[in-house]
């Protein structure tokens, strides 16, 4: 083969953006920790970094596996005779036709579940019983024209074609996923390959070479990569998740340390342009439920980096880095939910093994005691038939050490980001408050500046119903037209009949929080486009003892249509009594009081027949509508939201 040689600040907060260098810092932490030269001395080379024992170590991993070995082996024996999903030319092209991805990701999803199973499960027992299936696997695997998905061919490609062509290399997510899955195989299991037919490696290495490496260290066109962005360019999750995975790939396979030093400098030149895109605060804008393939990537690149170079090329003492970590923990409110904006879903709280390997690294006892208490009320366990091997055989490594952590969390009493402009605020009472600011460009962006989430004993009342199922549609220019991104369906006014619009000059201003008085407040006239006719909508939040108090101070250029206060919610509702519209979800009981002379009350229920959605909320959630009587240039309105 040819080879190329946080401090939280508590008041003002400046706008929100995810953007490259958007808080005016650029900062270069991977590339201050080491030059390409510091690297070529501090690489750990021939695999010796790889903390997880040879194939042939059978004591070493009925230790590393314990009492997951038997688990692992029967997942595996459920693929045995498994017969491999064709992924058909028109499932690539559905995308297309209909805007289905599902159609060409579930038989390719299959496949890898399948594969990363099996692989496993040889591991775990390792007497041969699961080699065929794996090189019919990997046969299967490697006959594929590409491992890119159709809408990540559609997007990446330069045809802008969802069929893959033979001409382009596509890097993207899922491809570098069974990228690594595959070389972890290679890594593991080529000795045993070589004793049925040396061709099988030398095909998978050949691969993995053509779709991974070689295109890895030529390429720089790729968005994620950021190579070429510029400030305000958008730099997303896809930047860590992306470069884990070539990363993982080049340390399991390229022994040249001139290649190798070049690949890995190159991951951190790319991996810092997303630790400017995240605010020094640490918020993560895409949400919880994106947390695990943001921050979480992150944090796995990180180890990675650190067990590749010997410890010698680490950033875990930055306090930028712990911020990120923390965030999961601090948007958990209990039972299952989460702070959920842009397309995050509500339901969640992380992967506990994932976020104790983050705390332990940045040394947050918040983060390792939050994860002890999940693994207390739902044992950990591995992902057996991820292709995510890593992740799953890092769970295995770090098991012992997370039970043996002691349970302790309790949800705070406030968190600010000032600079992503999140606004977390409870209670004694039980009551807990979510808010944001930022501004309508924002990763996985909804119309959302200003909304809030409401919760009572841990059970939501006021809600974001988050996204449905990815479609053609949902990242195109139809996004705003799909209802769950419209401000109209968040907790929000609707301004003289017209709603929020999406781009980054459409934010918040004036922003200004106090933590201790539990309030904050914010411009979100500026979230309008210019035939809204606003001058200035002020919305406040304040934190009572309790109940949740929300004011609407308004001055507007014309009074055109009547404005139309919304709030979304699930469970039972009664408008019966003009001034107070009851709520009761799952025990829990709110009453939501307006001025019974300033606006008239509406119910619409919404029925969700979209999985990603129902499995949430259930079968429908309603929009209550609170409509202004006059129309008038100045004004304020008051709601109060008190526990019955």
């Amino acid at each position: 083969m040819k080879k190329r040689i946080l401090s939280l600040v508590c008041f003002i907060a400046i706008a929100a953006t995810q953007l490259l260098y958007a808080d005016g810092n650029k900062r270069t932490l991977l590339q201050d920790a080491a030059d390409i030269n510091k690297l070529k001395e501090v690489l750990v080379m021939d695999q010796k970094w790889v903390p997880y024992p040879d194939y042939t170590d059978r004591t070493g991993w009925d230790k590393l596996l314990g009492e997951n070995k038997e688990s692992t082996i029967k997942v595996g024996e459920k693929y045995l005779g498994f017969e491999w999903k064709v992924v058909k030319a028109t499932d690539y092209l559905e995308y297309e036709r209909t805007g289905n991805r599902e159609i060409m990701q579930n038989p390719l999803g299959a496949n890898n579940q399948a594969l990363s199973a099996l692989v496993m499960a040889e591991l775990a027992e390792g007497k041969g019983r699961f080699m065929d299936d794996i090189i019919n696997g990997v046969f299967h695997l490697c006959e594929m024209e590409s491992w890119a998905l159709s809408a990540h061919n559609h997007s990446l490609s330069k045809t802008k074609r969802a069929l893959p062509d033979y001409r382009e290399k596509i890097l993207e997510l899922t491809q570098g996923d069974m990228s690594q899955m595959l070389s972890w195989t290679y890594y593991f299991l080529n000795k045993e390959f070589d004793k049925v037919d040396p061709v099988i490696s030398l095909m998978l290495r050949k691969e993995l070479q053509e779709r991974e490496l070689t295109p890895y260290l030529n390429l720089r066109h790729f968005w994620w990569m950021a190579h070429n962005a510029k400030p305000g360019d958008m730099v997303n999750n896809w930047n860590p998740w992306c470069n884990f995975n070539a990363l993982i790939c080049f340390f399991l396979l390229e022994n040249d340390k001139n290649v190798l030093a070049e690949a890995v400098y190159k991951s951190m030149t790319s991996v810092d342009a997303y630790i400017n895109a995240v605010k020094e605060d640490g918020g993560c804008d895409e949400g919880p439920s994106y947390w695990g393939h943001a921050a979480g990537k992150m944090y796995d690149y990180l180890q990675m980096l650190s067990l590749g170079t010997g410890g010698k090329v680490s950033i875990f003492d930055k306090p930028q880095i712990r911020n990120m970590g923390e965030y999961i923990v601090r948007s958990y409110i209990g039972n299952g939910w989460v702070v959920n904006f842009a397309d995050a879903s509500a339901r969640g709280g992380g992967d506990a093994g994932l976020i104790y390997r983050y705390g332990t690294a940045v040394n947050s006892d918040v983060m390792k005691g939050y994860a002890a208490t999940m693994n207390k009320e739902k044992p950990v366990k591995p992902s057996i038939g991820s292709t995510d091997l890593f992740r799953t055989l890092e769970t295995m490594r770090w098991m012992e050490q997370l039970n043996n952590e002691a349970p302790k969390y309790t949800t705070p009493e406030y968190t600010w980001y000032p600079q992503t402009e999140f606004c977390y605020f409870s209670n004694k009472s039980g009551m807990f408050m979510a808010t944001k600011g930022g501004y309508n460009d924002e990763s996985h962006n909804h119309n959302d500046t200003g909304t809030f989430s409401l919760y009572m004993n841990n059970t939501p009342i006021l809600i974001d119903a988050g996204v449905g199922t990815y479609t053609r549609w949902t990242f195109s220019d139809r996004r705003y037209t799909i209802w769950t991104m419209q401000s109209d369906y968040h907790n929000l006014p609707m301004i003289n009949g017209v709603s929020q619009k999406h781009g980054r000059q459409y934010k918040a201003t004036e922003v200004k929080a106090n933590p201790k008085a539990k309030t904050i407040s914010l411009n979100i006239g500026t979230a309008y486009p210019e035939e809204a006719k606003v001058e200035k909508w002020i919305r406040s939040y304040r934190m009572g003892s309790n109940n949740l108090k929300i004011e609407d101070t308004f001055s507007l250029k014309e009074a055109i249509a009547p404005n139309k206060v919304n709030f979304l919610t699930w469970g039972k509702v009664d408008l019966s009594q003009a001034g107070v519209i009851t709520i009761e979800v799952q025990g829990e009981k709110a009453a939501l009081k307006y001025d019974k002379n300033l606006f008239d009350a509406s119910i619409e229920t919404i029925k969700l027949d979209d999985p990603r959605l129902s499995n949430v909320w259930g079968s429908e959630i309603y929009r209550l509508s609170l409509t202004a009587k006059k129309q008038q240039t100045q004004g304020k309105y008051s709601f109060t939201i008190s526990k019955l």
